[in-house]
């Protein structure tokens, strides 16, 4: 069943889906609808603050161009653990090739811009102000990006952001094939490597469940968040 969503004023404050009503801070988890799945909020801002308070929490923002701003914590939860990643004969080879190669935060501008330009749905919820905003959470150290080379060429990316010992996924690209698996094959490596306890995929999809994701619920992963996730920022080299 389709739910309108009408835009609010311009206002700082948050409307709370469930109860009908505005507030300065986001509700508990369980207020999430069920349809659509996992939206909780509605307007607010896009501060480092604001964004910071949603993933700690477990909610991230989602939205389209000329919508308001739509915060979410879908039930269940995609995520992807260390050391289980799924990676196959044919990407293991690809990756012990050469031919790719891994660096992190070398061009974070370029790949949060190639992620809002290369969607395959002529989606847009990557607006110029959600970029920006992750352009400043990258600038105090909690946003990272991961680039793939190839030849000297930008092949593929993704951004995310850091906190504590989880990192949430945000999105990623890919201009040749298989790019994107070897992004997260080297990323997981290194997250294994740093203790992290889980990558954060949001919502599930077929490319991340060939990879090993898997779906656990809301209530499983907001307690993982309360004992891993919190303002640490980490190092990426």
């Amino acid at each position: 069943m389709e739910r309108n969503i009408s835009p609010l004023d311009d206002k700082k404050d948050l409307f709370l889906v469930k109860r009908r009503k505005m507030s300065i801070k986001f509700p508990c988890l369980d207020d999430a609808l069920d349809d659509p799945n996992g939206l909780l909020a509605i307007g607010g801002d896009l501060s480092e603050k604001r964004l910071i308070s949603a993933y700690q929490q477990g909610i991230f923002p989602w939205f389209n161009h000329g919508q308001p701003i739509l915060w979410w914590s879908p039930n269940p939860r995609c995520v992807l653990l260390p050391n289980t990643i799924h990676v196959s004969r044919s990407l293991k080879k690809k990756i012990n090739s050469n031919i790719f190669h891994i660096t992190y935060n070398k061009e974070f501008k370029n790949v949060i811009h190639e992620c809002s330009i290369n969607r395959k749905d002529d989606d847009t919820w990557l607006t110029s102000s959600m970029q920006d905003a992750y352009i400043r959470l990258h600038e105090i150290g909690y946003a990272h990006s991961i680039e793939c080379w190839a030849h000297e060429k930008l092949v593929g990316g993704l951004y995310g952001i850091a906190m504590g010992k989880v990192f949430f996924g945000e999105s990623m690209y890919s201009r040749v094939s298989d790019a994107s698996k070897i992004i997260l094959a080297s990323l997981m490596d290194k997250l294994a490597l740093m203790d992290f306890q889980l990558l954060d995929c949001q919502v599930e999809s077929n490319h991340l469940k060939s990879l090993g994701a898997r779906l656990i619920p809301r209530e499983k992963f907001s307690c993982i968040l309360k004992k891993y996730c919190n303002l640490t920022k980490s190092s990426f080299p």
